[in-house]
């Protein structure tokens, strides 16, 4: 299980990191009125899949570790929710309007992440 959670650790700062790369892109796409391109779905959707990847570790490592502490069954709730809130881009995906994908998605990953930033400080009792 050190392994998993060390995994699991790890994928933690991917999504980070790969969630400044889309919020510095998305910033700049919607404040140059860029077009939404494949690239930006493929940022979007590769950021999506880390956070999955993740959930289901943090899943694993729930049931292995048990569900006696009212500290693990917080964060899996606020990570759940993220998860969700993560996968509603799909409700917009068809637009043709880029500025709007650009804006929801943005205002999306900063809610996501903030999501996941209090699920952390509430589990480790901080970010580091």
């Amino acid at each position: 299980m050190d392994f998993l959670r060390t995994i699991h650790g790890e994928v933690r700062w991917l999504v980070a990191i790969v969630a400044l790369i889309v919020i510095v892109k998305f910033a700049i796409g919607l404040i140059q009125k860029s077009e939404y391109k494949s690239m930006d779905r493929g940022l979007m959707s590769g950021l999506v899949g880390l956070i999955d990847i993740n959930f289901v570790l943090g899943l694993i490592l729930l049931i292995g570790l048990g569900f006696d502490s009212q500290v693990r069954l917080e964060h899996a709730g606020t990570m759940f929710v993220a998860v969700v809130l993560a996968h509603s881009n799909a409700a917009w995906r068809k637009s043709e309007d880029s500025a709007k994908k650009f804006r929801n998605n943005l205002i999306l990953v900063l809610v996501v992440l903030a999501l996941v930033f209090m699920g952390v400080t509430r589990l480790r009792g901080g970010f580091f």
